[in-house]
Formats: structure tokens, sequence, C-alpha cells
């Protein structure tokens, strides 16, 4: 029976001994600008098979491999003119290109679930980087929570849905952008797979083109399932009030009612940071029987992403 999981302090010694555990095969949680990952070595089966049991994670759906700089990404992945540019621009930074694998690349087959593909991320937090750097490898961590539940952008939140199950959590803190990466393929024509923290506009203006959608129904890229992202409690959206039994989440000074807000004066950035943690705040208010509804998020910037999100928390549940 594995002990009780352990909660690491952000220091040189507390990332040494994270790194040490990784290095054994071992499941860290750590912390991104995004959501806390869950780390393991990208290169070990044994390790990225861990990672999926851990999450009860469909097999067939691919995860992010996190590396500390651009060059570390080309040893993985083939870079064209159009990879290099937003690599560029965003990272380190909540951004994940999704390019052609390169061959002899020695990551785990399990990681890029079959495809061709993989798909690739460099992200900005210190503690990320410290432990990328002192780890010396690629690390694959999807969000370090349950398969299809709300996201972690805390370490309570990690032990909450994965404690006894990972050998430790490295405590840094809140998280600062509070939704996953924003996630493009460029495997052939550029694609928005997944709207995160890097807003669709910066990303059309460092390409010099549009993005198309992804293709319905296809999973090229993590973080495509239709319901993912959910409390306990069903969510109804639009909300402009509650309904009996219902935990209402406003956003704007329109919703000064509101039980929960995610921002009071309409700041997108700040919605998108207080998401995760709201959301598992109202399962917790409404509780057995109740349900959620949220206010109206306007479709635009962080806005793309918090609706991303909020959809399929929302959707029907299998």
């Amino acid at each position: 029976m594995m002990p009780v999981t352990a909660c690491l302090a952000p220091t040189p010694e507390g990332i040494a001994q994270a790194a040490d555990l990784l290095r054994k095969g071992g499941l860290v949680a750590f912390p991104t600008e995004t959501v806390y990952g869950l780390g393991g070595d990208a290169r070990s089966d044994h390790a990225v098979a861990r990672i999926f049991a851990a999450k009860g994670r469909p097999h067939f759906n691919p995860l992010i491999v996190h590396l500390p700089d651009a060059a570390a990404a080309r040893g993985l992945a083939v870079f064209d003119a159009r990879a290099d540019a937003l690599a560029a621009a965003f990272w380190p930074g909540p951004l994940t290109l999704v390019l052609p694998l390169r061959a002899g690349s020695g990551l785990s087959g399990l990681v890029t679930a079959g495809l061709p593909t993989v798909a690739l991320r460099v992200p900005a937090h210190p503690v990320a980087q410290a432990l990328l750097q002192l780890f010396g490898g690629p690390l694959a961590a999807p969000s370090a929570n349950p398969s299809g539940r709300v996201s972690p952008t805390r370490a309570a939140h990690v032990t909450e849905g994965l404690g006894g199950r990972i050998e430790a959590v490295i405590d840094g803190g809140a998280c600062a952008v509070g939704v996953e990466s924003t996630i493009v393929g460029l495997d052939g024509a550029a694609r928005l797979l997944r709207p995160g923290g890097v807003p669709v506009e910066a990303l059309e203006t460092a390409l010099g083109q549009p993005l198309l959608l992804r293709e319905a129904g296809k999973i090229t890229a993590p973080g495509q399932l239709a319901a993912h992202y959910a409390p306990g409690a069903p969510v109804r959206l639009d909300a402009i009030a509650a309904r009996p039994n219902e935990v209402w989440i406003g956003f704007g000074p329109q919703s000064a009612g509101a039980a929960l807000t995610l921002s009071g004066t309409g700041d997108l950035a700040e919605a998108a940071a207080r998401l995760f943690h709201t959301l598992r705040e109202a399962d917790r208010l409404a509780g057995p029987g109740g349900a959620i509804a949220v206010a109206p998020i306007p479709e635009r910037g962080l806005g793309r992403a918090i609706n991303d999100r909020l959809r399929r928390a929302a959707a029907p549940r299998a």
C-alpha cells in the first residue's frame, strides 16, 4: 500500500527530493502557471502507465510533455517556421504545441497514445522550471486530478483527488493563470485544438493568419473530451439568477447577489484564475442534490477558455 502523499516545500531541498522520486519512477505533482501537473518520466512506460492509473485516464487520451526550454523540445519534435514563431513569442508560458514526433525521441509510446505527433510545453512557473532543470529530462504531466473532474489550482486540490495514489506534491501556492494551456496543432494547417491561457487573438497575431478549429470527434491532443472538468453537482450555464437548490456563480457587477463570484469587476484574467477553485467551492456548497448555475461569460480573450471549460463541465455525463 502506498504511504500518504508527501507535501514538499518549493525549496531547493524539496525540489531535489521530488526529482529523486521522479528518477525512481515515482509520480510528483507540481505547480505550473496554469494548473498543477502530475509529473512522471515521459521516457518510462512504467511511470507513464502509473499516471494513467492514478488519474483513471483513458489511454487513448495523449499527454502533454513538459520541458525546460525550446531547445529540449526540438529534440523531441519537428519544428517549422510557425512553431518557431509561436515558441519565441509564448514560451515559457501557457501554450502547448502539437508537432510531428521526431524519430528516436525516446518517449514512451503511451505518452502520444500511438499518434505520430507529440504535445509539448515549456512552463513559466519557477518551481516547474527548477524541477525540470534538475530532473534533466522530459516530464509527462497532465493535470493532477482524477480524470474528468475539476482541475487543481492548489496543492490541497491535488491531495483531495490523488492523495495516496502518488508519491508527492510540491506546494507552490495558487496557480496564477488558472486554466490549462492553449493547444495549437501544427502537424498540418494551424488549428486551435483547445483554448486556454494564451488568447486566440494573440496567437493569430503572432502567426499572421487565423487558426482553424479542430476537426470534430477526433482526439488529437490532450483535454479534448466532451465531458470534462466536472464537479459532482450538475452545472447550468448563462444563468442570470439562481433557481431553488442552485449555487449561483456570478461574473461582473450585475451578479452582486451571487453566492460566489469569478470576478466582481468582470476581469477575465481574474475569472480564469479563480474558475476551478470556485467550481470546487460551489460543489461543496451545493451538497447532495444541489446544483450549480454560472453567469454568462463573454466569448473573447480568456473568456473563450473559461467558456470551453464550463461547457464541458456542464456536458451530459456517461
